[in-house]
């Protein structure tokens, strides 16, 4: 599947950059957008490196060699006795075997598990990659996985790399963030024949600096059992005859506006093109003029779900995958997908880190068709490698944002639009809302 925007992360020298929206997984905002972090993630922090397993073997090694030449038959040659050549010590093991031995006990040193910290936004995305990568990485390769939840602040992986103490191998990113620490030196430059085929990943997925790991959206959802007639457009968002009632967005101007454009008739392949003229941005605040009565902010991706269920809005813009979450606990929620914009996440590796050689098992690990699968399985987010989008059945597939049905009605974030002009845009929105 292609996704229809060229790919923002190569740029080089960007300034200004805003944050590019999730799926609740607690971020931290910048460039004027409002951070946010539910309550249910809890920064985790990071054990020191101490692979007691490591330590064990070394231990039992040597300790083996030890006992094994004190007690192997002591009576009988542990003590040296006549021959005819003079006095010898008739000992139980060779000068090649106890170099043998002392070998292994080193080579257990060398090869045993190490300790490799992943960092991601928590919540049912986390829950998800420990299910199909963490868990299995482990098992795969005997190496402990330290997972670390943060609310997005690259300013701790600048802290880290400028010190020079990187205690985080493997980190999860936006593409704001991914095109910001690229362009700063923060993040290493991807080898990709450590990782795959680039031919097996849709192409947004291959950048300089980051693996993208996954697909996201944020949709027009809405209360199945409270609506007799299903919305499908953001024109059917912004009608308030036909469906009454409080709408949820998120108050940031991100999405918001290109959700306004659309509302008012542009088409989705042509939202950004307006967008970056005077006469789009007026266009797309007078369209939220018409709303501003009627909406109840959010800012937590938890929050939308919750509003539906209690009938405090009738619709809400909200992240596909929590939507998802609630339909499993049982709720009525729907999305339409028309409309919706969607982006990827991405790994990276932090400049500087002892574990680079780890940290791309792991990423190579978690961008396995079967492993993507399995992710897909337990959240509605969509795989970059194609050939996991095959594995996946008629019913998995039609809730993932990269499924091509609803990849060819959505709106592929424009990274690169909200890196130059994310700023300025989201002051006037926040002069807006407050008015």
């Amino acid at each position: 599947m292609r996704l229809a925007r060229p790919v923002p992360v190569l740029r080089q020298g960007a300034a200004g950059h805003a944050r590019t929206g999730s799926h609740d997984r607690g971020y931290a905002g910048h460039a004027g957008i409002p951070a946010r972090a539910p309550a249910y993630l809890r920064l985790k922090p990071v054990r020191p490196r101490v692979d007691a397993a490591r330590f064990s073997a070394v231990r039992f090694a040597f300790t083996s060699v030890i006992t094994a030449i004190l007690q192997h038959r002591v009576a009988r040659h542990a003590f040296p006795h006549k021959t005819q050549g003079g006095i010898t010590m008739a000992f139980p093991f060779s000068l090649r075997q106890v170099c043998f031995l002392s070998a292994t006990a080193c080579l257990a040193f060398g090869a045993s598990a190490k300790d490799l910290t992943v960092v991601n936004f928590g919540g049912a995305n986390g829950n998800a990659q420990k299910t199909a990568y963490v868990d299995t990485f482990e098992k795969a390769t005997g190496n402990r996985i330290i997972g670390v939840e943060y609310n997005g602040e690259q300013a701790r992986v600048k802290a880290m790399v400028e010190a020079g103490n990187v205690t985080w191998d493997v980190v999860e990113v936006e593409t704001g963030d991914l095109t910001r620490g690229c362009d700063e030196g923060l993040y290493q430059r991807i080898d990709w024949s450590r990782v795959g085929d680039k031919a097996d990943f849709i192409p947004e997925a291959v950048t300089e600096c980051g693996v993208g790991t996954f697909v996201w959206s944020t949709v027009l959802a809405y209360d199945a059992d409270k609506l007799k007639t299903a919305p499908t457009s953001w024109a059917d968002f912004w009608d308030i005859e036909k469906f009454p009632g409080k709408r949820g967005m998120r108050k940031q101007a991100l999405y918001n506006l290109e959700f306004a454009l659309m509302a008012d008739g542009v088409p989705a392949k042509d939202v950004y093109e307006v967008l970056a003229t005077k006469e789009g941005v007026d266009r797309a605040f007078k369209k939220l003029d018409e709303l501003k009565p009627h909406i109840q902010w959010w800012e937590a991706g938890a929050q939308p779900p919750q509003f539906l269920v209690a009938g405090d809005v009738v619709m809400s813009t909200a992240f596909n995958g929590r939507i998802d979450a609630a339909r499993r606990e049982g709720r009525p929620l729907a999305v339409a997908w028309n409309g919706g914009i969607y982006d990827l996440d991405y790994w990276v590796i932090p400049e500087g880190t002892p574990n680079t050689d780890l940290a791309y098992d792991f990423i190579k690990h978690a961008s396995q068709p079967e492993n993507q699968t399995v992710y897909a399985q337990n959240i509605a987010y969509g795989p970059v490698n194609v050939k996991a989008l095959e594995n996946l059945d008629a019913k998995v597939l039609a809730d993932l944002p990269s499924a091509p049905a609803n990849a060819s009605v959505g709106v592929l974030m424009n990274g690169e639009f909200w890196t130059d002009h994310g700023e300025e845009l989201q002051q006037r929105f926040t002069a807006w809302a407050a008015r």
